[in-house]
């Protein structure tokens, strides 16, 4: 089959991409346009001066770099299905979105949909199992990553404020907590034996976990239980059941705004950081950071 040249409108989006000084080819855009990361081309043209809109050179452009720089397009992708907020992107974004959510369960082989029940023995127990089974061949990753951050400032001389967190997020303890809080929810893990773990790994003041203590304490007397208003109250099978019953303006609203969150983030420490370090203080003085 012979295959046809670039239309008008092709080349005329090539041509805004390379204005950036990137490369673009035909069946890159049409493999965007089919993920539909990039609207259809009929969209591409402002209808009053027939040149290509902004939006959709930067969009095009964006997809150019990441291409080029062999990065995963996915959670751009992402970002652009929930700024769209079409039924059909919305779709493909939940479809995303539960498809990560599901991922340690098939690393670790289980069917997040055989999770056991129910506060008997037997339930609890192979709960413990699938959790340890999530586990199997996983490396741990044993660097102090807070510590890393604090020797590179020191180099560039820069003093950050004290800690108040963990050192390693990914820590065995933490990791193996989390594994069980993933299966079984907060009705397997107690609000008690994660603050017990938090502490074993804590760098910072003792003070905040006895807050968080006594803020759990509280919330019991009052008959509240902050425990059950967890995202994770169900396990990950309760926050991907509530994902897939998500209105699709609220779902694409939540991913838009944590697309913006981690960006605005990877801006500051990989951007801003190398021609400012204090702008490290900054952040690490921020509430964000504590929490």
């Amino acid at each position: 089959m012979t295959r046809t040249g670039p239309t008008a409108l092709q080349r005329a989006l090539i041509a805004e991409v390379a204005k950036c000084g990137l490369t673009v080819s035909v069946p890159q855009l049409e493999r965007w346009r089919g993920q539909l990361w990039l609207a259809p081309a009929t969209q591409w043209a402002d209808p009053v001066t027939s040149l290509i809109r902004e939006d959709i050179a930067g969009r095009a452009a964006w997809l150019a770099l990441l291409s080029r720089a062999g990065r995963s397009l996915s959670w751009v992708g992402w970002s652009f299905w929930a700024i769209d907020a079409t039924p059909d992107t919305a779709r493909r974004l939940r479809e995303a979105v539960i498809h990560t959510l599901q991922m340690p369960f098939r690393r670790g082989g289980l069917d997040a949909t055989q999770i056991p029940v129910g506060d008997d023995d037997d339930a609890f127990a192979r709960r413990q199992e699938m959790a340890a089974q999530m586990l199997s061949g996983r490396r741990a990753i044993r660097r102090d990553l807070d510590g890393t951050l604090r020797f590179h400032a020191a180099a560039a001389g820069i003093e950050l404020p004290g800690t108040g967190t963990v050192s390693n997020v990914f820590s065995r303890s933490l990791v193996e907590v989390g594994s069980r809080l993933m299966v079984g929810g907060t009705n397997d893990v107690s609000p008690e034996e994660l603050a017990e773990v938090w502490e074993q790994n804590w760098v910072g003041p003792l003070e905040q976990i006895e807050r968080i203590r006594a803020v759990h304490a509280a919330s019991d007397h009052d008959g509240v239980g902050l425990a059950a208003a967890s995202p994770l109250a169900e396990g990950l099978p309760g926050l991907i059941r509530e994902v897939r019953e998500a209105d699709d303006a609220v779902l694409c609203a939540a991913v838009e705004a944590c697309a913006k969150a981690s960006s605005a983030l990877a801006a500051v420490m990989m951007q801003r950081s190398p021609d400012d370090p204090e702008m490290l203080q900054t952040l690490v003085r921020d509430v964000m950071w504590e929490q």
